[in-house]
């Protein structure tokens, strides 16, 4: 079997798209699956769409492109749209009715949450569907060497973002920042953000540490004691996964789909009665520190829904309408010539790549 992944995998701290692709591509190729990340050739057997938008340059191929390569090369390949990205999530109006549009070029959509499915397919989503939950990389977010809360000691919070944006949980950050200032709590617990902070806020008793990856995050995870999200109206994420994954109980908002992947294993919260379950979660710290020994989500039986995912559709019949979604055949020719153009001329690549790269940041300060 050949997967080609539309995107390419980023090195280093990164958003959880990332991390999912990382995974399931190791996953993959330990199966002896052939993986790339272009459309290349006329041999694949499964695309996965990860992001239809471009806006990243480590996204290589959209939905436009799959329509392209359905019908000028290889019309068998099967067509699999993973969706994690929704207008609710980061106060936009644009995203949704655009993912409806790509959508049209897919055999199967796979939701990462019910929550996610239920909103898509409340606004006029329409294909056969199914939710794979996100899980992390066990041989690295793991509860060995964890640092366990003695009686006396300060209970310790943590929690990490890459994205800055505000829906990340700012206002109970900046909530916790200042209960931290009181005589009621400053004695009781301390709170570590790791990541990328918004503009202008400034968490004063707050333990800051610029964004970390792997291990060393996960170094820094099991020296804390409670894990906390209040993401808002987060399809998925990572980050309260791994933060599982490492023993830590979970804190958890009731917004979109967090709460599918915390139910049971720690105390959720609302705007309205944070403190409350701050006070709850560590009077029941001890049994949630038990129950989160069992977390189920890992990105091995993630990597083996989708595995599974793939087999089962590779051979079955597709019934997907691309005809308003692909170039002219002229237009098509003329842009896979400039591809290849471009590919064999490496001065003239590096051009295109720094001119993308500009203009996409011009792009994010213009949105911001």
């Amino acid at each position: 079997m050949k997967v080609s992944i539309g995107t390419k995998v980023v090195d280093g701290p990164w958003g959880g798209g990332n991390l999912f692709v990382k995974n399931l591509i190791e996953y993959l190729k330990s199966k002896n699956i052939t993986v790339v990340d272009n459309l290349e050739s006329n041999d694949i057997d499964i695309i996965l769409l990860i992001d239809p938008r471009k806006d990243s340059e480590n996204v290589t191929f959209n939905h436009v492109d799959i329509a392209n390569y359905l019908a000028y090369e290889n019309p068998n390949a099967k067509v699999i749209h993973r969706i994690n990205e929704c207008d609710e999530r980061k106060n936009t109006s644009n995203i949704n009715q655009f993912y409806i549009e790509a959508n049209k070029c897919a055999d199967h959509t796979v939701y990462v949450s019910s929550w996610i499915r239920d909103l898509y397919l409340s606004q006029g989503m329409n294909s056969v569907n199914s939710v794979i939950m996100t899980g992390a990389d066990k041989k690295i977010f793991n509860n060995l060497n964890r640092r366990e809360w003695k009686s006396g000691d300060k209970l310790r919070i943590i929690t990490h973002h890459w994205g800055d944006d505000w829906n990340k949980g700012f206002k109970i950050y900046r909530k916790l920042d200042n209960l931290l200032s009181t005589n009621k709590w400053k004695n009781k617990i301390e709170f570590t953000y790791i990541g990328n902070l918004p503009k202008g806020l400034n968490l004063d008793n707050t333990n800051i540490i610029s964004p970390k990856h792997g291990l060393e995050l996960s170094d820094i995870l099991k020296n804390h004691h409670i894990y906390l999200t209040a993401s808002i109206n987060e399809p998925s994420g990572n980050h309260h996964i791994e933060g599982a994954q490492c023993g830590l109980p979970l804190l958890y908002i009731e917004s979109g789909g967090i709460p599918e992947f915390c139910n049971g294993f720690g105390v959720s919260f609302n705007d309205t009665n944070f403190e409350i379950k701050l006070t709850e979660m560590i009077d029941n710290y001890r049994h949630f520190r038990e129950k989160i020994k069992n977390y189920p989500q890992d990105s091995i039986k993630m990597s083996q829904e989708y595995l599974k995912l793939f087999s089962k559709i590779k051979n079955e019949n597709s019934s997907k309408n691309i005809n308003n979604l692909k170039n002219n055949l002229l237009i098509y020719k003329l842009k896979k010539y400039f591809k290849k153009l471009y590919i064999n001329n490496h001065s003239y690549q590096t051009f295109y790549n720094n001119l993308r790269r500009i203009y996409l940041f011009i792009k994010s300060k213009i949105n911001t």
